[in-house]
Order: C-alpha cells, then structure tokens, then sequence
C-alpha cells in the first residue's frame, strides 16, 4: 500500500514538473491537439423496409432521388424520420437540384412528381419520375476521370462504330478541356474507324457549372452508314489478320520495318488531301499520306507497338506521318516515301 502511495506521489510530481518546464520554456502548444472528426459520406441511402428508403435530413433526401433515378426507377418510396424542416419545400427543392445541377438527373429525368403523407412517426414521400432516356442509355454512360480518358473511350467508340457516348466526368471546364480536339485525336487513334472524320455534335449536362462534375453526351455522325463501314471494317480486319503472321515474333524495330514496308508494297502512294485511311491503303491499295499512316499504325498498335499518326501542318495541305514508341527510343516513320523509315522528328 506504501509503495502504491510512493508511486503515485512520484507520478503526480512528474506531471507537474513537465507542465511546469512547457509553461516556462514556451512550449505549451506540445500539450495542444487539434482532432478533425472525419465521416465519411454516405450516398446510398437506408433501406427502411418495403421497398421504401429512410432519411433524416435534406442531404440524405437528394441521396435518395438519385439513387432512384441512378437505377432507372420510375417509382419509389422515401420516409423521412425526425425531420424538423418543411418536408413540402425540401422535397420541392431536392428533386429540382437533381433535376438541374446533378449531372444524370440533367442528362436523363424529364421530370419528377411527388406527394406526400403523414404517418404517426415519419412522412412518406411517393415520388414519380419521368425520363428522357432509356434505361440502357443510363446505364451506359461510362466514368472518366479525365482528358486521356475521354479520348480513348472516344476513340473505343469510333472503332466501333458507335453513334453515341455518354461519359461522366469528374471535373470538367470547357474552357480548359478542348472537346473538339480531343475528339479530332480520337479518330487519329482508331485506324479501325477511318472511313472519314465523322461530323460530331455534344452535349453538357448540366449546361452550365463548369469545373464541377458533368455529363458529355457526344453523337457521331459518320460518312456512311453503319451497316456499309461494317462491312468495310469486316474487309480491313480480312486482310489485316492475313498480314499478322509475317509480323509475329519480331522485335520492335523489325516490326516497325516490317510493317512499313508491308505498306510501302501493298499501296500506291496518292498525292496529299484525298483523305483516304487505312481501307483505302490495304485494301483498295491506293492511299494519300494520311491512309498509310493509319495503316502502318493499324498493324503497330494490333502487334502490340506503340504507334501514332501525327501531322504536319507546315504545308498548303496537311501530310501525315508516324511516331512509333519502342524501348529504344522513338522513330518517325513516312509511308509516302521510300526512304521514309527512320527519319528525323517532324515539327508542326
């Protein structure tokens, strides 16, 4: 018992003597703590049982609006527990916000109805929601973080042939992301899909709150319709596939020469401007500098190459060439020369 008492007069005299030393010495805010409680943020809202979703304050009202509309519901159920605003108003204003600033509401609901109802305990709210898309459309719109993002679903899409793609991006701000360019880079990127830049249309959902997260709707338009560039496209994969053996099991460089040279036998140079692509140069065999470059990338990139299509705008009439990336270093590459492979970095 003694020693118990000893060890806590010593422990006290210590504590004092410590606080004693940071109070003369300046050191005070050694003993100061500042904790930051972090919760995280729930968006899907609580089942409450039949269908219907509990929610207790305005946040977890819009959460639940949009968990419906997010699902394709026309119809659900949200009961609202120990809510202390005005249910009428707040209701009102949720189903506006989504509506009008989230990005799926802008892009997908027409409208939203409600009415609502007091239950001993709680309020149910019934809400109705009219849309303007289908539901395969909703679901189909795809997350993109950012612009390197965008340009290759973009360029996912114009391979195959789509005629829309909805993106969802994280924080998006016309005035700093290029859309028209990105969509230019995409095609260059989709040797596939070039039968002709298609005519591109796009829509912000919502219009107008740039750097917050919003919906791009882009439509494409292309030279022919579909049905006939699919058959084109059924041609050049043909013919492509009976080229891949003599390209198989090479290194880069010997890929690379290979296949410029694949190029360079197969098709009759054209003079710039007749904006021809891959089809042209593999399988109708004539092709301007913009089709062999799109060819020479086509059987790159399916090898397994790192190959772009650049452009030279240092001329009256735009010229095409290749970059291609291998461990090594870089190569430039013109198909509309003989002695194209190889040749110094281009600016322009």
């Amino acid at each position: 018992m003694k020693k118990r008492a000893l060890a806590l007069c010593l422990a006290l005299c210590l504590a004092l003597c410590l606080a004693l030393c940071l109070l003369l010495t300046g050191c005070s805010g050694l003993l100061e703590r500042s904790f930051i409680s972090v919760e995280a943020h729930n968006e899907n809202p609580v089942a409450d049982g039949d269908n219907a979703l509990r929610v207790e304050n305005y946040q977890e009202l819009v959460n639940a609006v949009l968990y419906y509309v997010s699902h394709g519901e026309e119809a659900g159920a949200i009961r609202l527990y120990n809510y202390d605003h005005d249910v009428d108003a707040d209701l009102e204003a949720a189903c506006l916000e989504v509506v009008q600033e989230d990005p799926l509401g802008a892009y997908a609901v027409d409208y939203i109805k409600y009415e609502v109802g007091h239950i001993v305990s709680y309020y149910e709210a019934q809400v109705h929601i009219t849309y303007r898309r289908t539901a395969e459309q909703i679901a189909g719109v795809v997350s993109v973080p950012g612009s390197s993002a965008i340009r290759a679903e973009l360029a996912e899409a114009m391979s195959q042939l789509a005629e829309e793609q909805v993106l969802r991006i994280g924080s998006f701000d016309e005035s700093a992301v290029n859309l028209d360019e990105l969509i230019r880079e995409a095609y260059y990127a989709a040797p596939l899909a070039s039968f002709g830049m298609p005519e591109v249309h796009y829509a912000l959902y919502p219009a107008e709150t740039p750097g917050r997260q919003r919906i791009v709707e882009v439509s494409l338009t292309y030279p022919d319709t579909p049905e006939a560039l699919r058959e084109k496209q059924n041609a050049l994969n043909e013919r492509v596939r009976s080229m891949q053996a003599m390209l198989q099991g090479l290194s880069d460089e010997a890929l690379a020469r290979t296949a410029f040279a694949m190029v360079r036998d197969n098709a009759q140079a054209l003079p710039d401007g007749t904006g021809s692509g891959a089809y042209d140069a593999l399988v109708n065999n004539v092709a301007d500098s913009e089709g062999l470059a799109f060819a020479v990338q086509l059987l790159c990139s399916l090898n397994g190459l790192e190959c772009s299509v650049q452009q030279d705008t240092t001329g009256s009439i735009p010229h095409f060439y290749n970059v291609i990336d291998w461990g090594n270093g870089t190569c430039v590459v013109d198909a509309s020369r003989a002695d194209g492979f190889g040749l110094p970095l281009q600016s322009g």
